[in-house]
């Protein structure tokens, strides 16, 4: 990796150097922002593509699944890559790549070569490369942010999923309704700017596991160098590095147990959002309101993560983590009956408030204990499990709302499996004594 004396080096010798000021910090959190921007832009402007070249709705589906399909059969492997290869480097690579995926896009339509194979094309690269990209980049935080300014940083990082949520929807719609390759040009110039932006990142040469301290076997590997055995990519098998991974996942009984956690909620939770929408379309909730609707869950979802790290200094790790899992359950059993619309947003955006100071706090003790070694791995798992659960969630719901009979009944059966996980969460010694972060369960 590139070497350099960085934030959290020079910070060992006095007081650290604030997040806004850390360049390296700054580098990662405006890349991934980039590229979350980018997939909510591409998530919408694909599919009025397609409509607009009058394709059919098994091409809808087909573009859809492709892209979900591409990042949950790539992001195990990529944890294993991250782990063996130059996190910046690999960065930088997959950002140079979908500049080119869009850029071509974007060129073909300028042509008036369009073709749904190179759509199609493009999807699966955005989806692989956005996989590979994720786990890089979460495993990299920690080098370039110390211990004490970790639970901070992540928090930051919470809130930015919903900026893009919020932004990219309306951008991708203004810019496809004034020139139809407006979306994906303006895709390849957001990679572009992060992969020059990436080309200035340092990142220090050892990597400092941070589970028993820099430069120990147990962080770093047998001779404490920084690099655990096995991760250089030499002599050992990809499939025994990545079994190693899910070896050492479920080897943690904190971590084993909060993924399986967020992957039940996930789970409801998406399917939760699809059934409201057949609720609300039971009710002929117009289009205007239905958007803001759901526009209130990423708002709910911004501002809690703007206010992750006040709240994580005032509130105990366990009360956050039950916390949310019984407001998310209060929450979803007040909107079998209020009315559908703006009210259920509300509720929406209370519920998507706490999300993120539950996955802060996670997170934080995720990054915290595993060694640097095997952070892309645990990465990637967790990003299988998370991005497994988002892919069965609607179909789950729009199955509980047919099952069901309506929106209402179906709403009451994810209320109620929200109860289920909650009980199971209350009921865990694991989540009751969530340890704080900077420490190991004991």
């Amino acid at each position: 990796m590139t070497t350099a004396p960085t934030e959290t080096a020079a910070a060992r010798g006095g007081a650290a150097v604030p997040l806004s000021r850390n360049r390296a910090y700054n580098i990662l959190w405006s890349s991934q922002l980039m590229s979350e921007l980018a997939m909510e832009v591409a998530a919408v402007a694909v599919p009025l593509l397609i409509l607009a070249r009058h394709g059919s709705p098994l091409q809808l589906g087909l573009a859809s699944s492709a892209m979900a399909a591409a990042h949950m059969v790539a992001v195990v492997p990529a944890g294993m890559i991250a782990d063996r290869w130059d996190r910046r480097a690999l960065m930088l690579g997959c950002q140079l790549l979908r500049v080119l995926g869009m850029a071509s896009l974007a060129g073909a339509l300028l042509l008036d070569r369009y073709a749904f194979w190179h759509v199609l094309l493009v999807v699966v690269l955005e989806g692989f490369l956005g996989s590979v990209f994720d786990p890089a980049e979460h495993a990299a935080l920690p080098q370039v942010v110390p211990p004490d300014q970790l639970s901070t940083a992540v928090a930051r990082n919470a809130a930015r999923p919903y900026v893009a949520t919020l932004v990219g929807p309306g951008v991708a719609g203004f810019l496809f309704s004034a020139l139809p390759l407006g979306p994906f040009l303006a895709n390849a110039v957001m990679f572009a700017l992060s992969s020059v932006a990436l080309c200035f990142l340092r990142l220090p040469r050892g990597r400092a596991g941070t589970a028993a301290g820099a430069g120990t076997p147990d962080a770093n590997g047998a001779d404490g160098t920084g690099e655990a055995e096995g991760t250089d990519g030499a002599g050992e098998p990809a499939g025994r590095d990545i079994a190693a991974g899910f070896r050492w996942v479920l080897g943690q009984p904190v971590i084993r147990t909060t993924m399986a956690w967020m992957m039940v909620t996930n789970l409801v939770f998406s399917a939760l959002l699809i059934v409201l929408l057949a609720l609300s379309g039971e009710d002929r909730v117009g289009p205007g309101e239905l958007g803001l609707t759901m526009a209130c869950f990423g708002a709910g979802g911004l501002l809690g993560g703007l206010f992750a790290a006040r709240l994580h200094a005032v509130a105990r790790p366990p009360v956050i983590l039950l916390g949310f899992t019984w407001t998310a359950a209060l929450g979803a059993a007040l909107m079998a009956v209020v009315p559908t619309g703006l009210p259920q947003g509300a509720l929406l955006a209370v519920m998507a408030f706490f999300a993120p100071l539950a996955n802060t706090t996670v997170l934080t003790y995720q990054l915290t204990v595993t060694p640097d070694a095997l952070r892309g791995r645990m990465s990637g798992v967790a990003g299988f499990c998370s991005g497994g659960a988002g892919v069965a969630g609607p179909a789950l719901g729009g199955a509980l709302t047919g099952l069901a009979g309506g929106g209402t009944a179906a709403v009451l059966l994810c209320a109620g499996c929200l109860v289920l996980v909650a009980l199971a969460a209350t009921a865990s010694p694991t989540l009751r004594r969530f340890p704080a972060p900077g420490t190991r369960a004991s």
